[in-house]
């Protein structure tokens, strides 16, 4: 897994890549070799830390530290040889040059903060390895944090918050091609104790490989939410997966009846004044019942699995129970939750809710 960490000034993103090398074992990737001082810094913070200046060609994996092309930093509060080092930070001279590391050693966990602007960012966000996580907090929150430099003023802050967020030629949070947009993982900062921070961050599992590939729960759950779109319902918008063998069987979302005004439009009374003599019943189908009607009983099979964004009313529940459906999962709650859990374990039927790992 390799991390890129993007986020305002002060916003954490050293304290977030001190914690996955601390914690988590991760390697810090730089762009440019660390000078003097910030070597001793890392050194003072990590224990001992190998210094490897990389060129275009890859680091081969295996490779012993007295072989490396850079220096190696002993911390002075260590004795340790460089064969047991802790930690190791490479620096690059180009984030083509990182690309080309982390590409050929995919497999170790790797973490920067260094990639500023979305030229660069752009070909790493295509490998299926790379997780972007963007930081944010409160600006005033920032600034006191950033306050360790006695000569910055609120207005300097600000100017330097305006210029990574509004500069069109470097910034990170452009919208909507900014890692805002592109982003894996957003994180309010908002804490005053690093560990406060670091519970959160525990809390979240950065390091979980479902955030890099989705497993099949939150991909078809996706899917379900993402068909919810296509509903017209002028009540609330609903979408369903119907799945079996990790296949898509089926897909529905609620809405009028084919060849009926839409319910955005006023096709179903019911839902958009809530009572009508002429049609006290809502003309809606559901997202469940459009997805079963489309496969039919004899595609729904053996084993089939329903994905839906809202928990089944009643009515839907005994609809799935006949046609065979064998497990239903469901995100959101509704307001009949209880009767259809009910009617689902009368007939054998797993319901369980989805968490989503964000």
């Amino acid at each position: 897994m390799f991390i890129i960490i993007t986020g305002p000034p002060s916003s954490g993103k050293s304290t977030l890549e001190s914690y996955l090398v601390e914690k988590h074992g991760f390697k810090s990737l730089r762009l440019t070799p660390p000078s003097p001082s910030t070597v001793d810094d890392i050194s003072g913070m990590l224990g001992e830390v190998i210094l490897d200046v990389i060129t275009e060609k890859p680091f081969p994996p295996g490779k012993s530290s007295e072989r490396l092309n850079g220096v190696v930093s002993k911390s002075p509060r260590s004795s340790a040889p460089a064969s047991e080092a802790v930690s190791t930070t490479f620096a690059f001279p180009s984030p083509a040059a990182m690309l080309q590391h982390v590409t050929h050693n995919w497999r170790t966990n790797l973490v920067t903060r260094d990639i500023e602007d979305n030229k660069s960012l752009k070909p790493f966000l295509i490998r299926p390895f790379v997780l972007l996580v963007t930081l944010d907090a409160r600006i005033l929150l920032r600034f006191r944090r950033a306050q360790r430099t006695p000569s910055l003023t609120l207005e300097n802050f600000v100017e330097q918050h305006d210029r990574y967020v509004h500069d069109q030629e470097t910034t990170l949070l452009r919208i909507p091609n900014g890692p805002v947009a592109f982003a894996h993982l957003h994180i309010m900062n908002n804490f005053y104790a690093i560990a406060d921070f670091h519970s959160h961050l525990e809390a979240l599992d950065l390091t979980n490989p479902s955030r890099l590939r989705p497993d099949w729960d939150s991909y078809f759950m996706t899917l379900a939410s993402l068909a919810s779109h296509r509903s017209n319902c002028m009540k609330r918008r609903v979408g369903a997966i119907l799945v079996r063998d990790h296949r898509i069987v089926a897909t529905g979302y609620n809405g009028t009846p084919r060849g009926i005004l839409n319910c955005n439009d006023g096709g179903c009374p019911q839902c958009n004044t809530g009572f009508s003599k002429d049609f006290p019943e809502c003309l809606c189908l559901h997202a469940e019942e459009n997805a079963l009607l489309e496969a039919g009983r004899e595609r729904v099979g053996q084993g089939a699995v329903l994905y839906c964004n809202t928990c089944p009313c009643l009515k839907c529940t005994i609809k799935i129970v006949q046609t065979g459906v064998k497990e239903v999962v469901y995100s959101l709650n509704y307001k009949m939750d209880k009767e259809s859990a009910h009617v689902f374990h009368d007939a054998g039927i797993k319901l369980r809710q989805y968490s989503s790992p964000n």
